[in-house]
């Protein structure tokens, strides 16, 4: 039986440092945006905020999402080992580069500040876990490089910066309806 409450617990946050896939599910109108995350792009900072790091992509709809003060839930599960899905339900801050904690954030990353395009500040307000009976076991085989790749090519050849600030552009909802 599912079970919900205010703050990660210890067996919380070791759940979450342990799985190498994670989703980010986002909404501030009427579509529910759902991506897969991966790569080591997340921190518990303390029982109530997780640090999240954002590489360039094709779209960038957690930010919008951010700055539109939509609803974020984050979930892990477990593929491997006593099954679990959590649940973290948030909402979410944007922690921009001229900030003054962006670098002490980014420090806690073994990441290139270039090759990062957005970090968030999500501030749990609920944690759901519930069984996870029926997610499968899988296999971790590795990371896929393409991601970060592509965007050390275009770092190389100076077009990294504009294909970011193309893609990040915050979004007034009330401009699209």
């Amino acid at each position: 039986m599912g079970k919900q409450y205010k703050k990660l617990t210890e067996k919380d946050i070791k759940f979450i440092q342990e799985q190498r896939l994670f989703y980010l599910a986002s909404a501030s109108d009427k579509e529910v945006n759902l991506s897969p995350k991966g790569y080591d792009s997340i921190r518990v900072l303390d029982n109530t905020t997780v640090l999240f790091m954002s590489y360039p992509g094709s779209g960038n709809r957690t930010y919008r999402d951010a700055v539109n003060k939509g609803e974020f839930t984050l979930v892990f599960n477990a593929f491997e080992g006593k099954p679990k899905i959590l649940r973290l339900f948030c909402k979410a801050e944007i922690v921009e580069k001229q900030s003054k904690e962006f670098q002490s954030y980014l420090a806690l990353f073994d990441e290139q500040e270039s090759l990062v395009r957005d970090l968030f500040l999500f501030n749990i307000y609920a944690v759901e876990s519930s069984c996870g009976e029926a997610v499968p076991f899988m296999k971790y085989k590795g990371e896929r490089s393409s991601l970060k790749e592509w965007a050390i090519k275009m770092e190389k050849n100076n077009k990294l910066e504009d294909y970011k600030k193309a893609h990040h552009t915050p979004v007034n909802l009330e401009e699209i309806k």
